[in-house]
């Protein structure tokens, strides 16, 4: 049976993890709605 807290005190978090939250978090990414939205705007533009 596993022991959570002996677990829980051997758990080091992981690098990747933290630098895929910083990549995401501190760029400015297009989400679907944002390209969506780019893309009514041109169609509208063209008319």
């Amino acid at each position: 049976m596993l022991n959570f807290e002996e677990e829980l005190e051997k758990f080091q978090p992981s690098m990747d993890v933290e630098k895929v939250e910083d990549l995401v978090y501190h760029n400015n990414l297009a989400d679907v709605t944002d390209i969506v939205k780019e893309l009514i705007q041109e169609k509208n533009s063209k008319m």
